[in-house]
């Protein structure tokens, strides 16, 4: 998980370095190509953020099915009939 961290912090300090430094661009870009980056760039962080939405979720049911709220209020019944 270490490695991925760093990984995108080292991506995202790249991209920042190059959009930092001014040159030509002896190039067009229409509005249509710039739209497509917009949408890519949008669809790429859903797509993160469903991946760990679905991790994260995995992670809580597993330590919810240890221990599920009956047998802890089973638990507690069989404590107070001894």
């Amino acid at each position: 998980m270490l490695r991925l961290v760093r990984f995108f912090v080292t991506c995202a300090l790249l991209v920042a370095i190059g959009l930092s430094f001014e040159h030509r661009a002896y190039a067009y870009v229409d509005p249509g190509s710039g739209l497509f980056i917009v949408q890519s760039i949008g669809t790429a962080l859903a797509g993160v953020l469903y991946y760990f939405r679905r991790r994260l979720g995995a992670i809580i049911r597993r330590y919810k099915a240890t221990e599920t709220p009956t047998e802890v209020s089973e638990a507690v019944m069989d404590e107070k009939l001894s």
